[in-house]
């Protein structure tokens, strides 16, 4: 049993800057969840970093969260690379569900109760619209082999599970390798996908925009106030050292991120004390803004809110 668990909390990372250290590595990882060990590898006779790692999360949630959030993070020249440090295998991958029809008071726990016969669930979670606070009958749920999530598709699909008024729809979520240039998105949120495809889920490839790159996005007729482009979230609060790193750790694991801005101050270049993160889906972006408002990073509580003028800055 010790060794299934283990493949579950432990990570390799690659492609780690030159500069960074074992204490660093630690840190940035810690952000996510409790790290149990951080290990750098470094040259045996030299001493200097051979430019990867393994980290070992005391929770396997943690480490979903940080592949989720960590896995094509940019980091000074570096795009760093994250996934489990077991051999990749057919068995584990998309094993994610989307389900929809659920009844509008259904609650997070009550949807792994219904799921939970059918494996071990590593992540679920319920889109709740912004206004009421009520689910919009849409969840996702990951299952840790996709052999447990075809099993729930199976039973549950089409059928009318206890507390539920109607049959629901389980099917596997879109990857985002095959569908994004296929109506597999645009479908699964039933229009809501407002002329951008829908979004990528916690997969690697909604960090294709790093934090260095958005500079290029061309300022001008930017990303920042038009709907179009994505639903521009203001994060107040933040302390003098946050940066842009921060705020993909904070608001990827929703969704999918096109582009995180922290202001500066012009002279001393620490951080003014907010930030604006653009998401691609309105009801992600909801969902963050529902989640993270009121947390605490550090010793400040954040406000973190849609960006009131919809118009171009």
């Amino acid at each position: 049993m010790m060794e299934d668990e283990d493949a579950r909390t432990n990570l390799i990372v690659n492609y780690l800057p030159q500069s960074m250290s074992q204490d660093e590595l630690r840190s940035l990882f810690s952000s996510v969840g409790d790290v149990e060990s951080a290990k750098l590898i470094r040259d045996k006779v030299a001493g200097h970093s051979l430019g990867y790692g393994f980290v070992n999360f005391v929770n396997p949630s943690d480490a979903e969260r940080a592949i989720s959030t960590l896995n094509g993070l940019r980091l000074q020249s570096k795009t760093i690379k994250v996934s489990f440090a077991r051999p990749s295998s057919d068995t584990i991958k998309d094993a994610n569900l989307y389900i929809s029809g659920l009844p509008r008071t259904l609650s997070q726990p009550d949807l792994e109760d219904m799921f939970t016969r059918f494996g071990h669930i590593i992540n679920s979670r319920v889109l709740v619209d912004q206004a009421s606070g009520l689910s919009r009958g849409v969840a996702f749920i990951r299952f840790d082999k996709r052999s447990e999530a075809e099993d729930a598709v199976k039973h549950l699909n089409g059928h009318t599970p206890p507390g539920c008024s109607e049959p629901i729809t389980v099917k596997f979520a879109a990857n985002p390798n095959q569908a994004r240039n296929s109506q597999m998105m645009s479908q699964m949120y039933h229009g809501q996908s407002r002329r951008f495809g829908g979004p990528v889920h916690h997969q690697a490839q909604r960090f294709r925009f790093s934090p260095m790159s958005v500079d290029h996005m061309g300022g001008g007729g930017g990303v920042s106030g038009s709907a179009s482009a994505g639903w521009c979230i203001f994060i107040y609060n933040l302390g003098q050292d946050a940066d842009e790193a921060i705020l993909w750790q904070m608001f990827g694991p929703f969704g999918a991120v096109v582009n995180v801005k922290v202001i500066r101050d012009f002279n001393t270049n620490k951080c003014k004390g907010f930030g604006f993160v653009t998401m691609t889906n309105y009801e992600e972006a909801a969902m963050a803004i529902h989640s993270l408002n009121g947390y605490r990073l550090g010793d400040k509580v954040l406000q973190v809110s849609f960006k009131t003028s919809k118009g171009h800055k």
